[in-house]
C-alpha cells in the first residue's frame, strides 16, 4: 500500500518564503508601488508568522498586480524569478527528501498557503505533480485566461489545508484511512491542524512555536537547512 506524503513549501522545502520573495521581486521589477507595497508585504508576512494573517486580504493584495498583465508577460517574469530567486535556494537535501517518497511510490503533494501562480513552477521543480495552493480566479474560468486579481475557493491556510487535502483525496476515492502511514512536513505553527491529522507529523525547520509543540508531543523534528 502506498503511503501519503504531504509537504509544506516555504521554509520547509525551500529556505525562504516564496510569497514574500515574489512581492519583493515585483518591487524590483517596478510593477507595484515600491514603498507602499513593500511595507504591506512585510506587514502581511509578520502577521503570518504571528498566526494572525487575514488570508483573503493578503491574497487580494498579492494577486491584484497580476490582473494588469498578460499570461505571457507574467510567465516571463516568473521564469526570471525562478532563475534568480528560487532555484539557487533549492538544496540537495530537500530534493532528496521528496525523491525518497517518490521512489517509495508514495502519493506526494505540496500543500501550501501561497497562491498557485507562484508555487506551481516550484512544485514542478521538485518533481511533485500534485499541488494544493490558494487558487487564483481567471476572467472566464478557463485556466489559460487572464487573472482577475482575486482568489477563489477555500484558501489552503491553517484548517483550510485539511479541507482542501480531504477534497483532493475524495476526488481520488480515498480517505486518510486508506493509507497505512501519512506524512506531513512543515515549518509553521499555522500548520498544526494538518500536522495533527497525519500519522507521521514532521516539524521541519520549525519555528519556535511549532518546535515547542513538537517537543511536547514527541513529534519528529527535521532540520534540512542547518549549515554543513
Amino acid at each position: 500500500m502506498a503511503n501519503l506524503a504531504l509537504f509544506d513549501l516555504d521554509h520547509t522545502l525551500i529556505p525562504t518564503d516564496s510569497d514574500h520573495e515574489w512581492g519583493r521581486f515585483m518591487v524590483k521589477l517596478g510593477i507595484v508601488d515600491a514603498e507602499n507595497f513593500a511595507r504591506e508585504n512585510d506587514r502581511f508576512y509578520a502577521d503570518y508568522k504571528a498566526g494572525k494573517l487575514d488570508i483573503h486580504a493578503y491574497l487580494v493584495a498579492m494577486l491584484t498586480p497580476l490582473a494588469k498583465y498578460s499570461r505571457e508577460q507574467l510567465k516571463a517574469w516568473h521564469d526570471q524569478y525562478m532563475h534568480e530567486v528560487i532555484k539557487p535556494a533549492i538544496i540537495p537535501a530537500a530534493m532528496e527528501l521528496v525523491r525518497k517518497h517518490r521512489d517509495a511510490g508514495d502519493l506526494c503533494c505540496v500543500v501550501t498557503a501561497t497562491n498557485e501562480f507562484i508555487t506551481a513552477p516550484i512544485a514542478e521543480a521538485f518533481g511533485v505533480e500534485k499541488l494544493i495552493a490558494c487558487e487564483v480566479e481567471t476572467v472566464d474560468g478557463h485556466p489559460a485566461s487572464a487573472y482577475t486579481g482575486f482568489p477563489k475557493g477555500t484558501p489552503s491556510y491553517r484548517e483550510g489545508k485539511i479541507v482542501r487535502t480531504e477534497e483532493w483525496l475524495a476526488s481520488l476515492g480515498k480517505t486518510w484511512s486508506d493509507f497505512e502511514r501519512s506524512y506531513f512536513y512543515s515549518d509553521s505553527h499555522n500548520d498544526i491542524p494538518l500536522l495533527e491529522k497525519v500519522t507521521d507529523p514532521i516539524a521541519t525547520n520549525p519555528d519556535d512555536t511549532l518546535r515547542a509543540h513538537a517537543q511536547k508531543h514527541g513529534w519528529r523534528i527535521l532540520e534540512l537547512f542547518q549549515p554543513t
